[in-house]
């Protein structure tokens, strides 16, 4: 996901979208700790999306 896709969105497609990704990387971190998750950098890319999506959320609101 780059920033540049999430520049067109409207403040409300930016809050479904951050919050599916927060239950993307709950279910991650659980897998993690159960020792089910195969490729532990899905983490540090779900960790970056949210990061990216409230920086939108940010720029929306100004």
């Amino acid at each position: 996901m780059k920033y540049s896709d999430l520049a067109d969105k409207t403040a409300a497609e930016l809050q479904a979208m951050l919050k599916e990704k927060k239950t993307e990387l709950f279910t991650l971190k659980i897998k993690q700790k159960m020792m089910q998750l195969q490729n532990t950098s899905e983490l540090r890319v779900a960790k970056k999306d949210v990061a990216k999506i409230n920086t939108a959320l940010t720029a929306v609101a100004k």
